[in-house]
């Protein structure tokens, strides 16, 4: 095992045209995933949703680069290439089309945040007391990630259940395999239990709930003065960006129960309305949003 490790988090050839393959290989695999997995709460789907996966990926890039700029400048084109891919291999075989899109935007930020993170992120290969609290921040993303995942896994088994294994089992792969020091082991496993531990406290206080975001890809010509607004205020919340081409509504709502309402965008004498749905679908629910003729 230790030998594997090793081989996986340093012993790779990290090349440039590695670096493209595996892009476009995640790529082809996670559209895969999200066009032909059913239902649609399979923990082989998260891929194209969360990011526990994709912190594994950039940390065996980070690892295999030999210069702090090596490792930022391939971390970020391993991104810049893998998830637009990912998006354009989906749109024949979506009823949004190129409206998919409206979803990479935010992991465009994120690809662009890729440079800085995956520089500092290449010091994790000195294996030190310094490295553990550089990795800390992913530490706190998995273990939220995790406890979400066994949360739905708990009240609608077993989906989602295989990512929350593989959150928390990244904890530990990466308490062994990146640090050598019985300390900073335990260090790192330490701060895995204690973001854990502070993940759970706001859940247990709010009982459990939690939200989930439906995206809704406005139409072109909504100008940024315009309004949305849910009529069932109980439903959630939304939160708009109309200041870009793409216009984008994101609903917040807590998926536990099936409910509808009619989001409504003002804009002058324009008015459209979305049907927006939570549903029950086999063991768990889904969401869909319709434009209403």
């Amino acid at each position: 095992m230790k030998k594997f490790t090793d081989k996986l988090f340093g012993g790779l050839k990290m090349s440039w045209l590695n670096v493209i393959l595996f892009a476009v290989a995640t790529a082809v695999y996670t559209s895969a995933m999200m066009i032909f997995v059913r239902p649609i709460d399979l923990s082989f789907r998260d891929i194209g949703a969360t990011f526990e996966w994709w912190i594994f990926f950039a940390i065996i890039i980070m690892t295999n680069c030999k210069k702090p700029l090596e490792s930022a400048l391939k971390t970020f084109v391993f991104f810049l290439i893998s998830q637009p891919l990912i998006y354009l291999f989906q749109v024949p075989f979506s009823e949004m089309g190129w409206g998919l899109f409206g979803y990479y935007r935010y992991w465009f930020i994120w690809t662009l945040l890729t440079l800085p993170m995956a520089f500092v992120g290449w010091y994790l290969k000195k294996r030190n007391w310094i490295s553990v609290l550089i990795l800390s921040p992913m530490l706190l993303l998995l273990a939220m990630l995790g406890v979400g995942f066994i949360q739905s896994a708990i009240k609608n088994p077993p989906y989602h259940l295989l990512s929350g294994i593989f959150c928390f089992a990244q904890i530990i792969l990466y308490a062994f395999a990146l640090f050598d020091k019985k300390r900073d082991k335990i260090l790192t496993l330490v701060i895995g239990l204690l973001c854990t531990i502070a993940v759970l406290i706001p859940s247990f206080l709010t009982g459990g709930n939690s939200e989930t975001m439906m995206i809704v890809v406005l139409e072109k010509d909504v100008t940024p003065s315009a309004t949305v607004t849910l009529e069932d205020e109980d439903f959630g919340r939304v939160e708009t960006s109309l200041d870009t081409d793409t216009k984008v509504a994101r609903i917040y709502t807590a998926v536990d129960k099936e409910k509808s309402t009619i989001l409504t965008v003002k804009d002058g004498n324009k008015i459209y309305k979305y049907r927006v749905n939570v549903f029950a679908v086999e063991n768990t629910f889904g969401t869909d949003v319709k434009l209403l003729e």
